[in-house]
């Protein structure tokens, strides 16, 4: 789950981390780690508090909130197949500068992020939810790693940015379809017809 909905942060946090190891801006690689992080804990609080909001709706709607993933990967794969791809993320990371610029890419970049979380977050008991949070915030330290590793190698940077634009929509489809099935959803609407 957390790859799925960062792997298009591993392409913007690259750039971040090309443009600040080259010199040409004021964007430090602490300000970038530290901005990516206070821009996921916002995105994960406000899906734990949007959780907590849905315990009026029944576990068996609740599954329908995958609509949401599945709706913007197929979204997404059809606007790859049309060829109407663009590098917003990626333009506008260049322009951050310091940690609150990178923690509002990672925030305007996490539509994607409250929408899956959101109902994973709802079907989850707190102690699941605060361990799959606790182990989102390790995956950040490795993801903000790998970035740096990657973010002076061309080769690899365009490589993820041709993968990206059909992976990101093909997972968001699995994870939506997955969060039906495992929530019930599909099963209740099943026994209704």
């Amino acid at each position: 789950m957390f790859v799925a909905t960062n792997l298009d942060d591993i392409v913007v946090l690259t750039v971040l981390f090309a443009v600040a190891a080259r010199g040409t801006s004021q964007l430090r690689g602490w300000q970038i780690v530290a901005g990516q992080y206070l821009g996921l804990i916002t995105l994960i609080a406000v899906s734990f508090l949007a959780a907590l909001g849905l315990t009026i709706v029944p576990d068996e709607w609740v599954g329908l909130l995958g609509l949401i993933p599945l709706a913007i990967g197929v979204l997404g794969l059809v606007r790859t197949l049309r060829g109407k791809d663009d590098d917003d993320e990626a333009e506008s990371a260049l322009k951050a500068v310091g940690l609150l610029g990178v923690a509002g890419i990672t925030i305007a970049n996490g539509g994607d992020n409250i929408a899956i979380y959101t109902p994973v977050f709802r079907t989850m008991s707190t102690t699941d939810a605060l361990v799959t949070i606790a182990v989102f915030l390790v995956l950040l330290a490795g993801w903000c790693l790998l970035a740096r590793a990657i973010g002076t190698n061309e080769k690899v940077t365009e490589a993820l940015e041709k993968v990206e634009h059909w992976l990101v929509p093909v997972v968001f489809i699995g994870l939506g379809v997955f969060i039906l099935i495992e929530s019930g959803t599909l099963g209740h609407i099943a026994s209704l017809l």
